[in-house]
């Protein structure tokens, strides 16, 4: 102790250097300190902002999915209510008689129209779930059931506005006996022979005047068969 006392009394004006450097030493660990620190929590910071920013992806995904369910749902709905409006002219062959330009190809709207309709059933999925997570796939199939709705409604309303106005009065003649034979030839009340002879005069009406769809075709000859069988 009396050594530590000589050498304080003898040397008490290193004390200033010293403290210096010591100071110095100790604001410098304590700044190290400082910066470790912050750079913890730094880290701790972006680590928080990344389970953040996942849970809010993951969030907007299944929003996403949800949303897109909801409107491939609409869509294939949408493509089902034209399918049917259509069916209804290939199952009642006096309607399509009336407005026979939904089945004349030659005529630009209706070719855009059936033109449009198989785009649409090419891309239509078998389920929603087929085209969920490929954003592509229900785009073009979006569009696709959007043109065939949009061709639909110009050719019917064409159709409607020039009815038989194409075709000669003879042709218009031809159309509308067809109409009746067709009718006798589904008729119950009629004979056998008084049907039959209907359908073959029918088919000789419309030979060379237009086409029927195959479906209609299919549909009228098992409709008059089955009466026929009866």
């Amino acid at each position: 102790m009396e050594s530590l006392l000589h050498f304080a009394g003898n040397f008490w004006w290193l004390i200033f250097p010293l403290g210096g450097v010591i100071g110095g030493g100790v604001k410098a660990v304590a700044a190290a300190n400082e910066r470790r620190a912050e750079r913890r929590l730094e880290r701790y910071r972006i680590k928080q902002q990344t389970k953040i920013a996942v849970a809010e992806a993951s969030g907007r995904a299944r929003i996403d999915e949800a949303s897109a369910r909801r409107e491939m749902t609409r869509v294939l709905a949408r493509h089902d209510d034209v399918d049917a409006r259509w069916l209804d002219y290939e199952m009642d062959v006096a309607k399509l008689l009336d407005f026979p330009l939904m089945t004349d190809m030659r005529d630009p709207l209706t070719a855009a129209f059936h033109k449009a309709r198989s785009r649409a059933d090419l891309l239509r999925p078998v389920s929603v779930d087929e085209v969920i997570g490929d954003r592509d796939a229900q785009a073009e199939y979006r569009d696709a059931v959007h043109d065939y709705a949009v061709a639909f409604e110009v050719a019917e309303a064409e159709a409607i506005r020039r009815r038989r106005s194409d075709f000669s009065a003879d042709d218009r003649d031809r159309l509308s006996r067809a109409q009746s034979l067709l009718r006798m030839a589904s008729d119950g009340s009629a004979t056998v022979q008084e049907r039959q002879n209907a359908y073959g005069k029918a088919q000789r009406e419309l030979d060379g005047l237009i086409v029927l769809p195959a479906v209609t075709r299919k549909a009228l000859e098992r409709s008059v068969a089955g009466e026929l069988e009866a």
